[in-house]
C-alpha cells in the first residue's frame, strides 16, 4: 500500500512524485487494513503515460489476497479480448496463481494436491478471464519501488482509507 510512512498519498500525489516504472500497461492493486478487515483494490490501464481507464472499489470486510484477485479480475474486464498488453501486479501470489497453478488445478477439477485453494470463486473468475485474453502477459512488478504506475493503483486501492467514494 502507497508509503506507510504517515498518510496514503491521492492519485494526483502520486502523478507529482513518481516517474519510473512501465509507460504502458494495465496496473493493479489490493489493500487490507487488517487481515481481514476493510480492503480496497485499484486498477489503472494507460498508454504511453496517459490514462486510457481506471477503476476502484471497496469491501467492508476482506482479505489482502481478496482485492489483490478483484483487483485483477477487474483489469481483465477492461481489456477487449484481442487486447495485446501487459497487466502487472505486485502480488507475486496473484501471478504464480494464474501462470503457474491454476492450468494444473483446472485439469484436476479444481482441486490442489495438498487441500483446498483459497478463494477459489475468484481464482476461476480470473483464469478463465486470463483464458479469454491470450495476448495479454500477466507480469510480476515489485510493489513500492516508485514505479509510477503502480503507486497510482495503490492509491487507487486506499481510496477508501481516505473517505473518497468508491
Amino acid at each position: 500500500m502507497a508509503e506507510r510512512r504517515g498518510a496514503f498519498l491521492t492519485p494526483e500525489q502520486v502523478l507529482a512524485r513518481h516517474r519510473g516504472g512501465p509507460r504502458t500497461g494495465v496496473f493493479t492493486d489490493g489493500s487490507c487494513e487488517g487481515n481481514p478487515g476493510p480492503g480496497g483494490w485499484g486498477v489503472v490501464w494507460v498508454e504511453e503515460d496517459e490514462i486510457v481507464a481506471e477503476r476502484h472499489g471497496s469491501d467492508p470486510q476482506t482479505t489482502n489476497n481478496r482485492m489483490e484477485l478483484r483487483a485483477l479480475i477487474e483489469a481483465y474486464k477492461l481489456l477487449p479480448a484481442d487486447a495485446t498488453i501487459a497487466v502487472y501486479s505486485d502480488s507475486q501470489l496473484c501471478v504464480k496463481t494464474v501462470n503457474e497453478w491454476a492450468p494444473g488445478w483446472a485439469a484436476r477439477g479444481w482441486r490442489r494436491k495438498t487441500g483446498p485453494i483459497a478463494n477459489l470463486e475468484l481464482v476461476q473468475e480470473l483464469y478463465a478471464l486470463a483464458r479469454a485474453h491470450p495476448n495479454v502477459k500477466l507480469t510480476w512488478i515489485r510493489a513500492h519501488d516508485g514505479s509510477r504506475w503502480n503507486e497510482y493503483a495503490d492509491a487507487l486501492a486506499t481510496t477508501y482509507l481516505r473517505g473518497a467514494g468508491s
